[in-house]
């Protein structure tokens, strides 16, 4: 039996990835199966059109796609002594149920972090669940406490809150 290695996900690997991330959402959420082929077709094609600024990594045996992670690459905006800046946020790591635990997991992270040391980004960010912590803090990743987030979803969830009163304007 082959060894399990990283790779760049390839175009035939794409509606693995697709399955890969409809397995994960049905475990998390359930999702009704019926809609399972459409959602592969639109993720696959997603991957494709968004494949420079999303670049997905999947662990595979042979040809059997085990785990995958996307490296989201965004622009930042431009120094004087750096014009040309990019910051990387690692998304949608999953490893099948009945592979994890095995450390393909952390050798996704890795590979991740190579790709975005190799494509020269400043920083990479994580957000994570509470149980893959200790393995992102085990391959590099430190918590920050300038790093914030504001919800957006719901309307006006981001207005500022002050327990200062309001000054009347005139």
């Amino acid at each position: 039996m082959t060894e399990p290695a990283v790779r760049p996900a390839r175009p035939a690997d794409l509606p693995a990835v697709a399955g890969l991330r409809w397995r994960w959402v049905a475990e998390r959420d359930g999702l009704p199966e019926g809609e399972r082929a459409g959602f592969v077709r639109e993720f696959a094609a997603w991957a494709r059109e968004n494949a420079e600024t999303h670049r997905c990594l999947v662990v595979a045996r042979g040809d059997e796609v085990l785990g995958m992670a996307f490296l989201a690459i965004t622009a930042r905006v431009p120094t004087p002594p750096a014009f040309s800046r990019a910051a990387g946020d690692v998304q949608s790591v999953y490893v099948v149920p009945e592979a994890r635990d095995s450390g393909l997991g952390g050798l996704l992270i890795d590979a991740t972090l190579r790709l975005a040391a190799d494509l020269g980004l400043e920083r990479v960010t994580v957000h994570s669940s509470s149980r893959a912590v200790p393995a992102y803090e085990r391959h590099g990743f430190a918590r920050s406490p300038h790093l914030l987030q504001a919800d957006v979803s719901e309307p006006g969830a981001w207005r500022v809150r002050s327990s200062r009163p309001r000054t009347a304007r005139r």
